[in-house]
């Protein structure tokens, strides 16, 4: 669950407040709870509110590779190699759907117009009509095909994109 105040770091602190039979709940990380409550200054206090709330110092996952912790990205905004992405990718999903809206890296190949673009396309619309006939979606394999003649009449005939 991330943070309720600044809604970037996983909320370590959970806590409820019962006021005049209303509940009021706050899930916050480390930084805004010291921000808005003062600093969980002492190792035994650290220690309690790690066993209160799930946290333990000694399961922090770890890079074998580089050595970062989940709390080193946290303070400073980097990892350390790219092994790390797959350490903390648990941890970091949420984070990169939240910011890219996807998890999946397109690229700029798909809007490239030029001729390397195209071959790029044609390359995949040929892949994606022999997947089609096999499944036979006749359909979908002459929609492909249609579009295949378009772009290799712009490559070839020198004519425009369809």
């Amino acid at each position: 669950m991330l943070c309720q105040h600044c809604k970037k770091h996983t909320a370590v602190v959970n806590y409820t407040e019962s006021n005049n039979g209303a509940k009021f709940s706050y899930h916050l990380c480390a930084f805004c709870y010291a921000d808005l409550f003062g600093e969980l200054n002492n190792k035994t206090n650290n220690d309690i509110w790690a066993g209160l709330f799930g946290g333990s110092n000694e399961n922090k996952k770890v890079c074998p590779v580089c050595n970062t912790t989940y709390d080193d990205y946290e303070k400073t905004g980097l990892l350390g190699c790219t092994s790390c992405y797959d350490v903390f990718k648990e941890e970091l999903i949420p984070s990169i759907l939240r910011i890219q809206g996807k998890t999946e890296h397109v690229g700029k190949v798909g809007k490239n117009n030029d001729e390397l673009g195209l071959h790029r396309r044609l390359k995949t619309l040929q892949e994606q009509l022999e997947e089609a006939l096999r499944e036979k979606k006749y359909g979908e394999a002459d929609r492909l095909n249609k579009q295949i003649n378009s772009i290799k009449k712009t490559l070839h005939g020198g004519g425009s994109n369809g």
